[in-house]
């Protein structure tokens, strides 16, 4: 068990895999090294190459690592959730998100850490001053730049990497954006977490990341994962304008005519 993160408290990391062997040795020892005081959850989805078995070996091996197998590949987002819901079950202060394939660097980490002792949800962000992305193709580039433009334009959302998947909670803001009822997966599950988080006037800031695109196993972005986001980005917007004008005709006086 951590001591804790200064100014934090006790954090917990969570490390989703699904079939990442090739990864999940290297990001956790990359992570025990970059800050000694967290702990690591690895929440494995029963990946069939194997992660799982690793997992149990480091956490033999380690009392600060953890895993949470799970029945079968539910979702980046369901893994999440239920890594929220095991932190808070043992008294974590915060959550960090991060990816098993090496694309965060745990050697930021205390970047965001650090920026967590003054906000309630801290976003790695690919699009601030000082961030960065290494080895992407042009599509991939467009599509996030898009991506991230249409969510601020469609939400009213100030944030410029609504999408991006490294990221920590303080617990007690978690706990107030009712996560439980989140329907969202992978991409847009982010998005969900962002809009909820501003939606409900936490202190949400960005630091600067630099994320690097992965060097082993397959990519799990999918054009599915991408509409999904689109079209959920779609109606929450119209629903807050819709929200928005109703609330602004019941403030205006009987018999006002706009």
């Amino acid at each position: 068990m951590s001591e804790g993160y200064p100014g934090v408290g006790r954090v917990l990391v969570i490390i989703p895999t699904y079939n990442e062997a090739e990864n999940v040795r290297i990001i956790v020892d990359r992570l025990r090294r970059a800050v000694a005081s967290v702990d690591v959850l690895i929440a494995d989805d029963n990946s069939p190459d194997g992660t799982g078995a690793i997992a149990d070996e480091l956490a033999g091996a380690d009392a600060q690592i953890h895993v949470m197998h799970r029945a079968g590949k539910q979702g980046l987002g369901a893994a999440y959730l239920a890594g929220f819901g095991w932190a808070q079950d043992r008294g974590y202060d915060a959550v960090v998100e991060m990816d098993a394939d090496g694309s965060h660097a745990p050697e930021e980490l205390p970047r965001l850490l650090d920026a967590l002792g003054e906000a309630d949800v801290v976003l790695g962000s690919r699009w601030v001053h000082g961030g960065k992305v290494v080895n992407w193709p042009l599509h991939r580039l467009v599509l996030s730049r898009g991506g991230n433009l249409y969510t601020r334009l469609a939400l009213g959302m100030p944030l410029h990497d609504a999408t991006g998947g490294y990221r920590a909670y303080r617990m007690t803001a978690l706990e107030k954006m009712d996560v439980e009822t989140v329907a969202s997966q992978g991409y847009c599950f982010q998005v969900d977490l962002a809009w909820r988080a501003h939606r409900n006037g936490f202190r949400v800031a960005e630091v600067p990341i630099t994320f690097a695109e992965r060097e082993r196993g397959a990519s799990k972005m999918s054009s599915s994962i991408v509409r999904e986001a689109l079209w959920r980005v779609t109606v929450w917007g119209t629903k807050a304008r819709t929200k928005g004008i109703r609330e602004r005709l019941r403030g205006r006086p009987v018999g006002q005519r706009g």
